[in-house]
Parts: C-alpha cells; structure tokens; sequence
C-alpha cells in the first residue's frame, strides 16, 4: 500500500486535502509519528546512519517529541557522495524503480532513488503545488523544464498526469519551438525556470508576438532562486501569475514547497511529508521560525532514500501559515556556498538581481565577474539593456552604469564596475540553471 493516497480530484479552490486544512497539534501528530518511523527505517537499514547515530550518542529511540530532532547529526552533500552511488538507500536496489542525479560537475554526482511509493507521493504532491498554484485538472500544461537525471521535467511531469492536466513535455532548449507551441497548443500553465522563462518571453519579442495575449495564464518558476523584483518583471512583460515553487533533488525534487496563487507569500512546506527547520550556517544551532538561516529538511515519508536534517545551503526563513495550514518559506535570499565574499562584504546574486531589475531600461539578464589584482577583488556587472532601449547612445549607457553603480555602493556595500551591454549579448542558459557568476580568483 502506497504510505500516501489523496489523488486531487475536485476542482473547487475550497476543497482541499483535510490535511491541509488540519490543526497545528494534528500536524505535529503526525510528524512525529511519520519521523520516529523514518529515523528507525534509516537506522536499521543505511549503515552511514546507523554510524552517524551511535557516533552522535543518538538513538531513533530518543526521538520522544520533534524538538529531540536537533541531537540528531546533518546529513550533507559529501555524504551522498562518499557512499556513491547506491550506499544511501533504505531498501534492496531492486526495490527502486527510478534513480536520478545530479549533474556531478563538482565532483560525483548525487544519486537518488525512488520506489513505487514514492514515485505516487512525488507526484501527489508536484498535483497538490500545481493545484495550489491555480492548476486544475483539464489544463494544458507546458514543461520546460530539462528532462533526464534533473528531477524537474520528470517530477513536474508525473504531477501535472496525477492531477489530470495535458502534458506538453517539451523539455528545455528549442527556444522558437516554444513559442510556437505555446500559441499553437494554448497552454494555460508553464512550468520553467525563470531565468529561462526570460529568454522565452524574448523569443516572443524577437517574433512580434505580444506574449500577454498568449494563452499562459500561470507560470510556475523554481529549480533557481529567483527575487521579487524578477516577479514583477516577469509578470509585467507577460500579464501571466509568476509562482514559486521549491524542491531538491537530494529531498524529493520539485514539490517540496508550492506557493499558493491566491496569496503569493512564498512556498508553503508540505509538511505532512517534510519537517523543515532553519539553522545557523556557523554552528548548527536550531534557530527560532522567523529568523534567517540554512533551510534543513528531514523526510517523513521516503523509503529508498530517508533524508534525515539535510542541509540544503539555501538561506531562507520559516514564516506562519496563511492559505494553508502549514508554515511558508520565504524567499531563497541565496545560497551559503553561492555567498561572495568581497573585500569582508558577504554578498548574494540576488541583491545585484534586485538592482538591475529596479532600473526601467535594463532587463533582467545580468552576470557577476570577480577577479583579483594584487591583494585587491574587483568586480564588474554585466548587464543588458532592454529591446526597447537598444538604440540608447554611449552618454545614457554610462548614466545608466553610474546608476546601478551607486545602488550597488549604498545597499550592497561594494565597488564595481558596471558594464551596461545591448540586448541579447549575454549568453542564455537555454536548459537548466542560469550561470550569473563568474569567480576567477585564485582558489
């Protein structure tokens, strides 16, 4: 039996799972049930676990509320790599029924695995965040995320089917061809990173085709952290609803977190399947919801890989419920391992984000290049101006440059040069994340 069964059947906004409409002491219940289960499954049945534990003195029997979770050790990256590539799972290899991985360009690559359990648990819940973004059954949705051993187009794709969507599984890339469908195939939903989403929306420019008069309706953006700025921006060039949704490989994927379309205030934890707290990066320590830190998941519901306090590297807050009974998640501000340090200053892309995108004629395509000379970094922003401004001469584009310059002076607290560039001379990242930072000083 499936350890988790609610298909979404109903079309209503107001008939949702009674799970997401249950009490905070009823939550908790059944966290607490769902994670004593899974730290036994982890222990008994993964041999790093079982070595973490007894070195931490921890014991799944010592687990007697959820705050005991913090004398349980993290699990990191490394970890799935030292035990590459089946050394994780909680159940015999011919149990799983799908692995993806990561891309490995750092080392080896993460692997994860799933049984048939869940497979149907991934799905119900990538249905519960496309049904809580506006997605009802009967709609025609367009996945451009990439397919492949990215959990994005799979984990989307299998959610949009359980939900009883059209799937147009179009992937990545083709960036013409997606414009073509769009407008011959009329979907209501996209599924996209953001960053790519921007190229799309070019394409339809560079066509003459005015994408507020396409069929898209609702655009469903995650798999990167994106601003609030970069909303705005989406959402007035394309006049479609820009919601968040989060997720990870190494925790499920896609899914983990979905905004709610009628609220808009970051991702709601689906917490009846994933315990979240909020860290501090330095020490480890549990911080109180509210306070920004390192986002840790433990998984309550997995059985080939249990996620026992994973630390994910992404910096966010833990914020109170509003549409749902669960709590939200704010904003990924970055991540830890993204963090630059310039000169003692700790900066993120996304601050340098946020300022390009305050400016009417720069779009939102920018990258970060860091370099050192002598004992000194130095750093220069590249960024494009929009179509529309293409023709501005030499004397706006250093205005414009001194502009963003002094922003990033005041709020970011760092020197740069500011490289105000024409449109389309940034390359794009047509499949998968896109790269804004580029750090060519000596490691």
């Amino acid at each position: 039996m499936p350890l988790v069964d609610m298909p979404v059947k109903s079309t209503s906004p107001s008939d949702l799972e009674p799970i997401e409409k249950a009490s905070r002491d009823e939550i908790a219940a059944l966290q607490l049930q769902r994670l004593r289960a899974t730290l036994a499954r982890a222990y008994e049945n993964v041999a790093h676990y079982r070595q973490a534990f007894d070195a931490a003195g921890v014991h799944p029997s010592d687990l007697k509320q959820l705050t005991d979770l913090s004398r349980f050790p993290f699990t990191v990256k490394s970890d799935l790599r030292n035990n590459y590539p089946f050394g994780m799972f909680a159940v015999p290899r011919e149990q799983v029924v799908r692995v993806h991985a990561s891309s490995g360009t750092t080392g080896k690559p993460t692997v994860v695995g799933y049984t048939q359990n869940d497979i149907d648990t991934w799905a119900h819940l990538v249905a519960r965040s496309i049904r809580a973004a506006g997605g009802r059954r009967g709609d025609i949705i367009q996945i451009s995320y990439g397919y492949g051993l990215f959990t994005g187009g799979l984990g989307a794709h299998y959610g949009a089917e359980k939900l009883g969507c059209t799937v147009i599984p179009m992937s990545g890339g083709q960036t013409e061809k997606q414009v073509q469908l769009i407008c011959d195939f009329e979907p209501r939903i996209i599924m996209v990173t953001p960053s790519y989403m921007q190229v799309i929306l070019e394409e339809f420019a560079r066509q003459g085709l005015d994408p507020k008069q396409s069929s898209v309706q609702i655009g469903i953006f995650g798999a990167e952290p994106w601003t609030e700025a970069m909303r705005l921006e989406i959402e007035g060039k394309s006049g479609m609803d820009a919601v968040d949704i989060y997720g990870l490989s190494e925790v499920m994927g896609p899914g983990v977190a979905s905004e709610c379309i009628e609220s808009k205030d970051g991702p709601v934890i689906w917490e009846d399947h994933f315990l979240a707290e909020i860290i501090d990066p330095d020490t480890g320590a549990v911080l109180p919801d509210g306070s920004e830190g390192e986002l840790v998941f433990t998984s309550l519901t997995k059985e080939a890989l249990p996620m026992i306090r994973y630390r994910t590297r992404d910096l966010a807050r833990l914020l109170p419920p509003t549409s749902r009974a669960f709590r939200r998640m704010s904003k990924i501000v970055g991540r830890s391992d993204d963090m630059l340090i310039i000169r003692g200053v700790n900066v993120f892309p996304t601050q340098i984000e946020e300022i390009v995108l305050q400016h009417e004629h720069l779009s939102g395509q920018y990258q970060i290049h860091v370099s050192r000379h002598g004992l000194l970094d130095e750093v220069e922003v590249r960024c494009e101006l929009q179509p529309a401004s293409a023709l501005a001469g030499e004397a706006q584009r250093r205005e414009i440059a001194a502009w963003a310059q002094q922003r990033i002076k005041t709020m970011v607290g760092i020197s740069t040069r500011v490289l105000v560039m024409s449109p389309d001379s940034i390359e794009r990242t047509l499949v998968g994340k896109a790269k804004r930072v580029f750090d060519q000083r000596p490691k």
